[in-house]
This record gives C-alpha cells, structure tokens and sequence, in this order.
C-alpha cells in the first residue's frame, strides 16, 4: 500500500512553498505549520492519480523492464482494492483542500482533473501528454501562492512553466531511450515523436529555463550568483535524459549525486541570500 502511494514523489509538493522562499517570507511566523495541511492535500491528491494511473496502465506494466515490479502489476495488491484505495485519497484530499479555502480547492480540483484525464486518455498523445504533467508543476506553485498568502510574480510563474515542460520532456526522452523499439508498446505517445524532436523540445526549454531564471534572479540581484548551479543542473539533467537513464524529476534528484548536490547548494545559496 505504501509502494502505491509513492510517497518520494511526494517531494514535488514543496513546491507549494516556493512561492514563499523566494518571495523571502518563508520564515513569517506560523507559515509553515499554515501550509502542511495544503501540501498532505496535494500528497493525498497526487497520490490518488498515481493510483489510477496504475489501474489504468496494470496489463501495459507487466512487459515494462521495470514497471512490472509495481503493486498492481506483480499482483502484490488488487485493482478492487486500489480503487477503493484511490477514492479513499480523493475523498480525503478533497475534505483537506475544502478546509483550505474556495480557491486553494479549486485548484487542487484542476490538478485531479487534469492528471485523471491523462492517466486515461491524454498521456496517449504527443506534446499533451507533456503539457498534462507540465500543468500539474504549475498548479501546485499557484496553489502554495493562495495558501501562504504571497503572490507568484510573472517571471516565477515562467520559470516553473518552462522548467516542468523540460523536465517532463527529458522523462518522455529518457524513456524511449531505454526502451528502443519497444517503446510504443509502453507507451503511445512515444510513437509520435519524430526522431530528433524530443530533443530538440528539451534543448530549447532548457535555453529558456535559463534566461527567464536569470531575469528572475535580477530582480533579487545576489541570486544571480545561482545562475552557474542552475545552468549546470539543466546540463546534467540533459544528459540523464540523452544516456537513456531514468530522467524522472524526483528520482534523478534523490539518486543522482551530482544533482543532488546541486540542488542542495542552491538551497542553501538562496536560504543566505534572502535571509541570513
């Protein structure tokens, strides 16, 4: 059952504070503990469509290299018990959000909307199936912005858009890497994609992942400094996804050392810039 909820995915979430880090309010007394109850809203949420996608995927994971060790594939848990499993977590993600405010709801309901419909049917189509997941990044940043109470400035809300469009362009490239010719068969969308696309899409919102972070930064004139850390992640990221190793966000941030190390530095750059 906790295989099913992938909870390390559940890191995506923090990006609901965002939008108070960088606004430099992160450390408002009472912030945090105000935004744990919207962050398990979304934990419970994206929990529940990583189940559906599960349910729907189940006969498709069983050839897939990996995929067939999950829950539902290897038989370890039943597709009755999964949806029962998966309305429980809507319910009760629902029930949270509600408690968080009309428009903080709202949103949490378009985030479930838009990742039902890809886990059955959008994640079947090129260039949809990357802006479903795309949306889900940007969903989850406008959503920590009405909880915590601080605005997402334009070019914040740019960066992430492009940022969630170029990592989920490297997963989809990642994977057809490592399944070769077999990767129609997994998955649709992959047979779509004319050679040479892909990666062209990465390169591009990788460029301008960039410049608007750069123009972002300027605003705030010693995050500049972060700009190296970034270009580098974007570069290492890039190649994860062109080696044909996993390129999931989450994974690549929890098992590869030097993204890790990275992502951990510009932490630590920003916590100083804005508040030490």
């Amino acid at each position: 059952m906790v295989r099913l909820l992938r909870p390390q995915q559940w890191l995506k979430n923090l990006l609901l504070l965002f939008p108070a880090l960088l606004g430099g309010q992160i450390l408002v007394k009472g912030l945090i503990s105000q935004s744990l109850v919207p962050i398990l809203a979304f934990c419970l949420s994206s929990s529940a469509t990583y189940v559906i996608n599960d349910i729907m995927d189940e006969e498709r994971d069983k050839n897939h290299p990996k995929k067939h060790l999950r829950p539902l594939p290897s038989g370890s848990i039943s597709r009755v018990v999964a949806g029962v499993f998966a309305f429980f977590l809507v319910t009760t993600g629902l029930l949270l959000g509600g408690w968080c405010g009309q428009k903080f709801f709202l949103f949490l309901l378009s985030y479930l909307v838009v990742s039902t419909l890809y886990s059955i049917r959008f994640k079947n189509y090129p260039v949809i199936d990357i802006f479903c997941i795309s949306t889900g990044f940007v969903l989850r940043l406008i959503a920590g912005g009405i909880a915590t109470g601080v605005a997402v400035s334009h070019w914040l809300f740019l960066n992430v858009f492009l940022l969630s469009v170029f990592l989920s362009t490297g997963k989809r490239l990642s994977e057809s890497h490592a399944l070769g010719g077999r990767a129609k068969e997994h998955r649709m969308s992959l047979a779509h994609y004319p050679k040479g696309f892909l990666e062209g899409i990465l390169y591009m919102c990788g460029a301008a992942v960039l410049v608007t972070y750069t123009v972002y930064t300027l605003q705030k004139p010693n995050l500049v400094y972060t700009v190296p850390l970034c270009t580098f992640g974007i570069i290492q990221f890039a190649l994860l996804a062109n080696s044909g190793k996993s390129a999931d966000p989450t994974e690549a941030l929890l098992k590869n050392p030097a993204i890790l190390l990275i992502s951990l530095t510009w932490l630590v750059m920003v916590l100083w810039t804005l508040y030490g």
